[in-house]
């Protein structure tokens, strides 16, 4: 049987429609741009100018105006309309009161039908509205920063610049800044009045003052104003722009780089608001523009050139174009360029010009547009709604055809009531028309329009209580938690995968040397108290020295979070000063002095004195580094700074401060995995030459000396202790160069580093050359230090079975680091690697393998479609077997590998991630083998990346996911996602911005998840189906008298009940379970996460249990209708014969029916609370008030027809019969069956609000946990846990049973015992390399601009001695010695000579 398939145009027609995103009709389309000309102080072409002088489209660059809001004046209205008709609720209700505009479907006045639906637009439109301002004051914060831009000196920007938007805020809020600050460039000239020497906004460039005699920027009469730099917002800076930028200050768009304050026109800066790196990236000027330097070589008109730049786009490490001067080209790329996002450092300033700005710059293009976001709840509402509308078409079809059925048979027997009905207008197949049209009328209510008004309530409430909540408020800043979009509670409780950014929000961006292995010593350090890390930010005591300085007055680095102190350590320290050669102490002493000459000599570092306090303070690219040079200068090794090649260190062992000569750095990068410095020391009784070297334990293990086996397993088992306790691990080496030897390897080297082919090779051979036969000194532990609470918070996050991705733009070692620390990976995870580039297999290959590895009962392996793939791809050139490293145990993983509860953490970087989400197959593998993991972090990861992958997880699984993040790169991921969690950090407000909800610390998700997001869905999914239960009991009631009234389409109740029943009678109970029921107390919620797997399940809000609770409606109609219909023998109690109305009768039934409506609700709340009681009862008090009240007006106020009723209703045996009576038979089966459920089936949720209300006082969480043991693992930050923790499937399993019961937790197992390799695998698929992860990571530039300079230096020093005669070396005075940089012992001054 061949299947019914589309034609090809419709099914492209339906694919388009699937994909159709509603804020694509008002987005604006970027495109891809196209190449531009900038030009500078000369003319643009005429050609850019069309034949009437206006600006070519091609050639009008946007503003630097950001906008990440939804809504403008113009687009508010019919976008917010567009987005509320999406539910279909609201077509039916405007459908509805359209259909009573017309008089033969009219029921009261039909301004009134209407009133309702413009109520609800109305108050959501106002709240989209709130919500859009608070998004546009926080862009106003942003686009009104202020730089400083070139003015005056007869300089205007000849290029073309599109105008500003009008944004929401703007076209209903006045514009506040002074007029002057809104004058475009071109005005300043005449805008700057006599009193600018008291503008603030105007700076003139250091060095340049005003003439004497002048009080202005104005020269004598001239109009012309002096070149100054004038500050400007950022929105109002124009592409060809001069701007100069100042220390610390952010990057307002992309830039090229004219000149700086450095040397060499090198700036520095940081970039983790763009990949999440933190060392900082050296850029360099462009050649030809480094000597506009100041504003008046700025404003030049003899300095004209152009730039020719190719199209914006996406990709954050390259930019090509070309600046033209004085017919000169020079070429430009991304080291050339500060990018927006980017913050300048450790440069006093940076003068540049404007390439691209605002939407065109690369951080703005990687971040999409502002999507219009619903909720999971109120989309599977949707067809709900749909439901009820089919059973609502159901009925006034039956209504319809029974009436036309009725008039048919009727009218040819003569019912007078059907009179004439056979005219054109007035006829059975016409009045059955009318009869449904009425019948949807009259049933309307099965679809209730104050569901959603209720729902946009709640949910405001919601997010008040968010903010609110003292338990996430972050005393340190005064930062509530900010709910920016009300509308999405509820997917709080039903988050399953989270993807998080690591740098400033898995991290305080600051670095702490904790621990380190010397000699075979560990030394774990002091803990200091946060007021003495406060303390020692001050930096130095002030006192003027000239030398030494004490380590008292070496400043905290920026990027060092504290001092090193060890008590031990400096008691061996002390030791080792006064040791003798040849003591016991002396060769601990020998480690100790070589070990922190490593750290101190090691590394590029900058060392400024504060020339008001003398004090020191080290300036570094990474702060791997700073930490690093810190900890030594913390124990008394003070690297006192460079003098071109001459480095200068203060050590215990010396009172004068030592000299040593650089000769060569053997650059770090990601494959060497080491640095090595060589240094000569100038020292009359010592010149020898060191090399010293930091790196990978892999790396500098296997180029040991031979011997030292003791000394290698001690450290080993440090390091495995260190990487743990998720600490950066490097290990430390040195060796001593005979001259000669050195002679000759320089040579090479430097021949090396010259070649024209294969240079990088022949670089590296020469390094590896020298890097042998090395003495191991040491090793070092340093935290990349987490913000607090983050490792419980995840370790939590895991147990509530919600799966955790991490996006970074860090190198995978440090984000293999972050995931240790963060309990992302555990002790005994096994980690796989996934690598791109062009060595080793295909990702395609690496993908199967690992799949085929770990999970050979993959599905996906079993598709067709990937089998014929794979063949494909086996196409690689150097395939690698699967092979391991030589670590000194006969098995590295132990038997039965990828089969232990160990499990499994994914790796893979951003060059592999570009190949897998390039097309279906890869992408169908990537999600297997991811999904199959239990976390997965993607390292050096662009901002578009970090969308995709949310983009493939939620398309691919339909998975609620979460994206969390702090910068301008995350923006992109947390709108891709379903719902977005900015942190307010350090970098920026973009991500906040951008988010559905702000926090201060990444800590406060739990609660924000486990807590208020597990509440938010069980109540409004809870609301949402007894909202339409107590319709339902409703419309059944009025279905099923239309058997007796002839299917007419006739009210059962007085219209005005039916009026008020969702506005009065029963809308309180619903508001109360929305807003007040608790499925338990917060306490038990934090204290145990895996009860988020009922919302991870969505177990509040299914269809099955919307069937159930419509199911339940009908049945309770049936003797709210029936009961009483039988039990009244006419309509009234009456016994005077007037028994025609049915007020009386109809009123009874409007009871009951209320009471058990009221009390369903009731009996399905969990917690009753006086709130709870309020609401489950106050719509059956305003019932019974407003009955007495309604039948007891006189038809001298206004006629009712009802008027005397309650003389008959209350006094009625029936009434308080029917009333009994059908309350209790209604309610009976959900009575009984929640008796049941409570006392013999009851679940985690049930046993523990039992537990909470016969003993309120009992700690819950600790009476159930194991005790200080695990609560102490689950508070330490420090103490690394299993992946798979011992914890209850469900609280069930422990009723009745002691704590002793459950298993050990093993999160507190002590790290510095020496751990088992065997337990976890570090699988690298591209090599097929497994190995033993001990924590290694580094961060700095590879590379760099400044690295080059240095080696440049190096290089060009080393030419023009090469050909000089070399200073004999002093002999040394004790060739066997042992010492490695200086003596043991401080010198002592001579002793005088007694005979003279």
């Amino acid at each position: 049987m061949t299947m019914l398939t589309l034609p090809p145009s419709w099914a492209t027609r339906w694919e388009k429609l699937q994909n159709f995103k509603l804020e694509s009709l008002f987005a604006r389309n970027r495109g891809r741009g196209t190449p531009r000309t900038v030009y500078f102080n000369q003319d643009v072409p005429n050609f850019y100018s069309d034949a009437k002088g206006r600006p070519k489209k091609e050639y009008v660059y946007c503003t630097n105006q950001v906008i990440t809001s939804k809504y403008t004046v113009i687009t508010f209205l019919p976008r917010n309309l567009l987005e509320q008709f999406r539910r279909i609720a609201n077509i039916f209700f405007a459908f509805i009161a359209i259909l009573q505009f017309f008089p033969e479907f009219a029921t009261i006045s039909p301004g009134l039908v209407i009133l309702p639906l413009l109520i609800v637009l109305g108050i959501t439109a106002v709240k989209d509205g709130y919500e859009d301002i608070k998004r546009h004051q926080s862009d106003r914060q942003v686009n009104h920063s202020r730089v400083r831009v070139l003015n005056g000196g007869g300089w205007t920007n000849p290029n073309f610049t599109g105008s500003k938007s009008r944004t929401f805020v703007r076209g209903i809020t006045p514009r506040v800044l002074p007029k002057r600050h809104r004058a475009r460039n071109e005005d300043v000239e005449t805008t700057i009045s006599a009193d600018v020497e008291h503008d603030t906004d105007v700076e003139l460039d250091e060095g340049i003052s005003l003439p004497d005699g002048k009080h202005h920027l104005f020269s004598g009469g001239h109009k012309v104003a002096r070149a100054h730099w004038k500050k400007t917002l950022w929105e109002d800076v124009r592409v060809g722009d001069f701007i100069k930028i100042m220390n610390n200050e952010p990057i307002p768009a992309d830039v090229l780089i004219c000149a700086t304050s450095e040397e060499d026109n090198v700036a520095y800066v940081e970039t983790k608001n763009l990949d999440g790196e933190t060392n900082l990236k050296s850029r360099n000027a462009s050649p030809g523009l480094t000597d506009l330097r100041t504003a008046a070589d700025c404003a030049d008109k003899f300095n004209a050139f152009s730039i020719d730049c190719e199209r914006p786009d996406t990709n954050m490490y390259r930019l090509n174009a070309t600046v033209s001067r004085n017919g000169d080209r020079y070429p430009v790329d991304i080291q050339m360029v500060l990018l927006r996002g980017t913050v300048l450092r450790n440069t006093d300033w940076a003068i540049g010009v404007v390439l691209f700005a605002g939407e065109d710059s690369k951080i703005v293009r990687n971040s999409g547009g502002t999507p219009s976001k619903r909720s999971r709840v109120e989309r599977q509402t949707n067809p709900q709604v749909f439901i009820n509308l089919a059973i609502l078409a159901a009925m006034a079809a039956v209504c319809g055809i029974a009436d036309y059925k009725i008039e048919s048979r009727l009218y040819p027997e003569g019912a007078p009531w059907l009179y004439g009905d056979n005219t054109s207008g007035d006829n059975p197949g016409i009045n059955g028309f009318f009869t449904w049209a009425f019948a949807l009328i009259t049933f309307q209510n099965i679809v209730p329009i104050s569901l959603y008004i209720s729902i946009e309530g709640v949910k405001t409430c919601q997010a008040l209580f968010i903010y609110f909540d003292y338990e996430m408020f972050y005393k340190k800043t005064g930062q509530p938690t900010l709910a920016r979009s009300y509308n999405l509670s509820d997917d709080l409780g039903q988050i399953e995968y989270i993807f998080s950014d690591k740098t400033g929000t898995l991290t305080e961006n600051s670095m702490v040397f904790r621990e380190c292995s010397i000699g075979g010593v560990v030394y774990y350090g002091d803990h200091e108290m946060e007021s003495d890390v406060e303390a020692q930010h001050t930096g130095g005591n002030g006192n003027d020295r000239e030398s030494p300085v004490p380590p008292a007055d070496v400043k905290l680095s920026s990027s060092v979070r504290q001092h090193f102190k060890d008590n031990q350590l400096s008691q061996d320290l002390a030791n080792a000063v006064d040791a003798e050669p040849g003591s016991d102490n002396a060769t601990h002493a020998r480690s100790l002095n070589g070990f922190f000459s490593v750290l101190a000599l090691c590394h590029t570092v900058l060392a400024v004195v504060d020339h008001h306090t003398g004090a020191i303070e080290y300036k570094a690219q990474s702060p791997d580094e700073a930490a690093l040079v810190q900890a030594a200068a913390d124990v008394g090794f003070v690297f006192r700074g460079r003098d071109k090649e001459v480095l200068k260190l203060q050590t215990p062992f010396s009172t004068e401060v030592e000299r040593y000569e650089l000769l060569n750095i053997l650059e770090f990068t990601s494959v060497r995995k080491r640095m090595s410095v060589i240094v000569r020391k100038l020292d009359e009784a010592d010149s020898r030459l060191f090399l010293l070297t930091k790196g990978a334990d892999s790396v500098i293990f296997e180029r040991l000396k031979a011997g030292g086996d003791e000394l290698k397993r001690a450290t080993e088992q440090h390091l495995d202790g260190f990487a743990g306790a998720g600490l950066r691990t490097l290990t430390l080496a040195y060796k001593v160069i005979p001259d000669d030897e050195y002679d000759a390897w320089n040579e090479r080297y430097q021949r090396a580093a010259t070649s024209l082919e294969d240079r990088e090779g022949n670089v590296e051979a020469a390094c590896n050359e020298i890097e042998q036969e090395l003495r191991l000194l040491g090793a070092t532990a340093i935290e990349d230090r987490l913000q607090d609470g983050v490792p419980e918070t995840i370790a939590d996050l895991k147990l509530a079975g919600i799966k955790i991705w991490v996006a970074t733009g860090d190198k995978l070692e440090t984000a293999i680091a972050i995931g240790h620390s963060t309990n992302l990976i555990a002790d005994d995870s096994n980690i796989i690697v996934i690598r791109g580039g062009d060595q080793g297999r295909s990702v395609f290959e690496q993908l199967v393998q690992a799949l085929e590895d770990f999970f050979p009962d993959s599905d996906v392996l079993k598709d067709d479609s990937v089998r014929l793939e794979t063949s494909q791809y086996q196409v690689s050139e150097t395939p690698y077997a699967m092979r391991r490293l030589s670590t000194g145990v006969t098995s590295l993983v132990g038997e039965d590998n990828g089969r232990r509860p160990g499990g499994y953490v994914l790796v893979i970087d951003g060059a592999a991630l570009g190949n897998a989400l390039s097309d279906d197959h890869h992408k169908k593998l990537l999600l297997s083998l991811g999904t199959q993991c239990e976390g997965v972090i993607c390292c050096r990861v662009s901002p578009l990346q970090k969308a995709l992958v949310v983009k493939l997880v939620k398309d691919g699984l339909h998975a609620m996911t979460l994206a969390i993040g702090d910068g301008a790169n995350d923006v992109s991921m947390i709108q891709a996602a379903d719902v977005g969690v900015g942190i307010r950090g350090e970098e920026g407000l973009q991500a906040v911005n951008s988010s559905d909800y702000a926090i201060a610390q990444f800590r406060f998700l739990k609660r924000l998840l486990l807590v208020h997001g597990h509440w938010s869905y069980a109540r409004n999914g809870s609301m949402i189906l007894n909202f339409f239960y107590k319709n339902i009991v409703c419309i059944g009631v009025l279905w099923w008298f239309q058997i007796y009234c002839g299917w007419s389409s006739a009210y059962a109740f007085n219209y005005t009940y039916l009026l008020f029943w969702n506005s009065f009678w029963t809308i309180a109970p619903v508001l109360g379970i929305g807003l007040f029921d608790r499925i338990v107390d917060a306490d038990i919620l934090m204290a145990f996460p895996e009860l988020y797997r009922y919302g991870r399940e969505r177990t509040w809000f299914t269809l099955k249990s919307f069937c159930g609770y419509m199911l339940d409606g009908v049945i309770q109609s049936v003797p709210l209708y029936f009961l009483i219909t039988y039990a009244y023998f006419t309509t009234t109690a009456r016994s005077d014969g007037y028994d025609i109305a049915l007020y009386e009768y109809s009123t009874t039934m409007v009871f009951a029916s209320v009471t058990v409506a009221c009390l369903y609700n009731g009996l399905n709340t969990n917690v009753w609370t006086a709130w709870v009681f309020v609401a489950v009862f106050i719509g059956i008090v305003l019932l019974w008030l407003f009955t007495v009240v309604y039948n007891s007006i006189s038809p001298g106020w206004f006629v009712t027809g009802v008027y005397g009723n309650n003389h008959f209703l209350f006094r009625s045996a029936y009434f308080w019969l029917c009333l009994l009576l059908t309350v209790a038979i209604s309610l009976l089966p959900r009575y009984l069956y929640r008796a049941w459920q409570l006392g013999y089936a009851p679940g985690d949720l049930e046993i523990l609000r039992y537990i909470r209300k016969k003993h309120p006082e009992l700690d819950i969480a600790k009476a159930c946990r194991l005790g200080p043991h695990d609560q102490h693992s689950r508070t330490s930050s420090r103490l690394r846990s299993s992946s798979r923790m011992s914890r209850p499937l469900s609280v069930a399993s422990i009723v009745g049973g002691t704590p002793t019961d459950r298993s050990v937790d093993h999160a507190s197992a002590d790290h510095s015992r020496p751990q088992d390799v065997r337990r976890a695998s570090h699988t690298d698929m591209s090599t097929g390399v497994r190995s033993v992860h001990r924590g290694f990571d580094f961060a700095t530039e590879e590379g760099g601009v400044a690295m080059r300079r240095i080696q440049t230096d190096l290089s060009e020093r080393w030419q023009s001695n090469r050909h000089l005669p070399l200073a004999k070396a002093q002999p040394l005075k004790k060739k066997a010695s042992i010492r490695i940089f200086s003596s043991l012992r401080r010198k002592k001054p001579p002793t005088p000579n007694r005979d003279s």
